[in-house]
């Protein structure tokens, strides 16, 4: 997933057809990057964009406009944390910490602005994010790191969203080889 910019923007959206329009819509009025527009289980629509942080803003507001009644959540996330950029590469650390943090959400939204707040507040790595795809358009994400660093993300990503929009985060201690391997 190509996620060049210094801003992240995303909208997800109850139809498919307006979520096509809706991008057409953004990309019309800003000069942004279309990292993710496809359809999402349960019948979703999902934009994800960066760019500049003005680019971005107005972008959003575009596509916010253009969506109406159909727009289900939104982020406009204006200084992601790197490790939360590289995790939408895919260029995730590859070395196992001590404990692992999960976090699961009802939204992509959710997800993206909860892993935001944890690699923001610990000292913990990005490992796995999943967002919507397969799975009735939840995310969830995991991290590494000391027990006490991944707690603390873990209170820092609960935090900063609704509490209905977070399903659960959990934490594994001393995880077992067979859960780094094949488990995850």
């Amino acid at each position: 997933m190509k996620v060049p910019g210094p801003a992240l923007g995303l909208l997800e959206l109850e139809s498919i057809a307006r979520g096509i329009l809706v991008g057409d819509a953004l990309v019309k009025r800003a000069p942004v990057d279309i990292a993710m527009a496809e359809p999402v289980s349960p019948g979703k629509y999902v934009l994800l964009f960066s760019g500049g942080v003005g680019e971005v803003e107005e972008a959003l507001k575009a596509g916010v406009e253009s969506a109406g009644s159909t727009l289900l959540d939104k982020l406009f996330l204006p200084r992601p944390a790197a490790r939360l950029l590289e995790g939408l590469r895919d260029e995730f650390d590859q070395i196992w910490r001590e404990s692992f943090g999960i976090v699961e959400t009802h939204s992509v939204a959710s997800t993206l602005l909860a892993a935001d707040a944890a690699l923001k507040r610990g000292e913990v790595w990005l490992r796995r994010l999943h967002l919507a795809r397969g799975i009735g358009g939840k995310g969830y994400f995991v991290l590494g790191g000391r027990l006490d660093m991944v707690e603390a993300a873990l209170e820092a990503a609960a935090g900063s969203i609704e509490p209905r929009m977070l399903l659960t985060t959990e934490v594994i201690q001393r995880p077992h080889p067979d859960t780094k391997g094949r488990v995850l």
